[in-house]
């Protein structure tokens, strides 16, 4: 799971947007980037299917994180 989901920056990271555009995300457009974290790791898990393929993005590590629980409900 990606922790961005309580992280106090979620609303103005650069990673996160990253993220949110790999998962296709359409609402990115009023998102403000000021803000670029430091020592980030992203996972990526493949899923194969029959008939196709979902990959997932996480963001599992960030040495900018500060917590602040439903910072993602804003």
């Amino acid at each position: 799971m990606c922790i961005c989901v309580n992280c106090r920056h979620i609303n103005e990271c650069k990673t996160y947007i990253f993220i949110e555009k790999q998962h296709k995300n359409i609402n990115l457009k009023d998102k403000n980037i000021i803000f670029i974290p430091k020592n980030t790791l992203i996972q990526i898990n493949i899923h194969k299917k029959i008939n196709y393929t979902v990959i997932d993005w996480d963001l599992i590590e960030c040495l900018s994180f500060v917590e602040k629980p439903g910072s993602w409900l804003n």
